[in-house]
């Protein structure tokens, strides 16, 4: 399959997305339209785009190679998930269309204070740009890789292109135009996936119930871990690292939740949660499954496999082994993958940006959009150097990377939102940026001393631990605060 051939791909790709952009916006592109689509999406167009956001391209392309590490054990944490995202319906979306929000951080105001509202969005904003940053990374490199490579082109000119790329049908009508784009991608990754699994059964030369036997057949299908309470795959930690990973990285994630609050309702809002939520979990096992199927397929076929488990679905798309029209499909796959992520993301921490560090809700709407249009376009170019920044380091396993960067800095905004929600105690606000920043130093301190005298490596669960030290902090202070009223 010619490298010309895939720049064609790309190219028609891109053209079908800014024919989306420009149908959506060509009649608003107010900051209500990008920031909130003018809370007009319809609630299953937001839901099939959001699985699409949730996937990217670390999952099209690290769980798979994943299954080779930890079997399907992941499935554990997928299943927290799901009890996450009930959750998120039936406690954080009522309070966010009940004050009716455009950025979810300005509860944090309106419960504890200014400091706290700042600090919150200022966590947000850190992770996120690292989460997507290195997302965006895994699958430009593998375009480099394979693709822009041959051409001799540098990786730099490849990143400075796909995020211009992003830019160019984002800039307009943001979240009106994503929830549209979105959908799109997010039934090229499934699509993309459902032909690899395809592929891979024929390869095989298999049936339907040959192909779900191999799979169950396979040492690496095991699901639960019960008897090692040491494993960081152990289920209790999986599963309630899901529930509350998903707490964080949906519900106190802007970028996911500014998907939700463009719904027309709240109850809108909530069917868009619970479909996207069952969606999630088959999807997932899918990817798995494929993970089972290519680790079978290459024993038995003396099939050599590259070192790192993120090259396992690349090499065999791109060697011919699956056959050449593959390889048009992983591309597909990968840049559906590729923009999915990057432009959610950019849109959201545009939003945040301007409405919890500027405050530009405050301006007149056409200097407030002159001024979100700027910081797009800045952290665009921040996305850049960040990506130029992962390369340096080289570092290719981001999945575990990425819920490792969550656990500490969604820490503390777990921790608020807790504190907020569950309590009426008012802690003192000139102190919570404190107790954020020292929460997640403190964890990191524990975990290392914890493992060095008793053995004990901490899973993800370390976020719950990064939430409790500040909601305790913040109960510490609340109390300080009621002494001071008492002397």
């Amino acid at each position: 399959m010619s490298s010309q051939l895939i720049l064609l791909i790309i190219v028609a790709y891109f053209a079908l997305l800014l024919l989306i952009a420009w149908i959506t916006g060509r009649k608003s592109s107010s900051n209500d339209a990008f920031f909130l689509g003018n809370r007009k999406s319809p609630w299953y167009i937001v839901a099939i785009g959001m699985v699409g956001s949730s996937l990217s391209g670390v999952t099209f392309v690290s769980v798979p190679g994943w299954v080779r590490q930890i079997d399907m054990t992941y499935m554990q944490t997928v299943l927290g998930f799901f009890f996450g995202y009930v959750l998120i319906a039936n406690v954080l979306l009522p309070l966010y269309y009940k004050l009716r929000l455009t950025s979810i951080y300005t509860y944090l105001e309106t419960r504890i204070g200014r400091r706290s509202y700042k600090t919150g969005a200022s966590f947000f904003l850190l992770s996120k740009i690292i989460g997507a940053a290195a997302r965006l990374y895994l699958v430009v490199l593998i375009l480099q890789t394979y693709v822009f490579s041959t051409w001799n082109i540098p990786f730099g000119v490849t990143v400075i292109v796909s995020i211009l790329l992003v830019w160019l049908y984002t800039y307009r009508s943001g979240v009106k135009t994503i929830i549209w784009t979105d959908t799109l991608q997010a039934l090229c990754l499934v699509g993309t996936l459902v032909v690899i699994i395809w592929q891979v059964k024929d390869r095989m030369g298999l049936d339907m119930t040959g192909m779900w036997q191999a799979v169950t057949d396979s040492p690496h299908f095991r699901i639960f871990e019960w008897s090692d309470w040491g494993s960081t795959q152990h289920f209790v930690k999986q599963f309630f690292s899901g529930i509350f990973i998903t707490i964080v990285m949906t519900g106190l994630d802007q970028d996911m939740m500014q998907k939700n609050l463009s719904c027309k309702s709240l109850k809108d809002a909530q069917k868009n949660m619970y479909t996207y939520g069952l969606a999630f979990t088959p999807i997932n096992f899918l990817f798995l499954c494929l993970g089972v199927l290519l680790l079978t397929l290459a024993a038995q076929q003396g099939i050599t496999l590259p070192a790192s488990g993120d090259d396992i679905l690349p090499m065999f798309c791109t060697s011919g082994i699956l056959g050449s029209t593959i390889l048009v499909f992983f591309t597909i796959g990968i840049i559906a993958a590729a923009f999915s992520s990057a432009d959610s993301a950019l849109t959201a921490l545009t939003t945040s940006f301007c409405v919890d560090i500027l405050g530009i809700e405050k301006e007149q709407a056409k200097k407030a959009k002159q001024t979100r249009m700027k910081v797009h376009l800045l952290i665009s170019v921040l996305f850049v150097i960040i990506i130029m920044i992962f390369k340096a380091l080289n570092n290719r396993s981001v999945i575990d990377a990425i819920y490792v960067i969550a656990s500490y800095t969604y820490g503390p905004l777990l921790g608020l939102f807790a504190f907020g929600l569950f309590t009426k105690r008012q802690p003192i606000d000139r102190y919570v940026p404190y107790i954020c920043i020292a929460s997640p130093l403190i964890c990191y301190a524990f975990e290392q001393l914890v493992l060095r005298v008793m053995g004990y490596r901490f899973g993800y669960e370390i976020l719950m631990i990064n939430g409790a030290i500040t909601f305790v902090g913040l109960w510490g202070t609340s109390l300080w605060k009621v002494k001071e009223r008492t002397v």
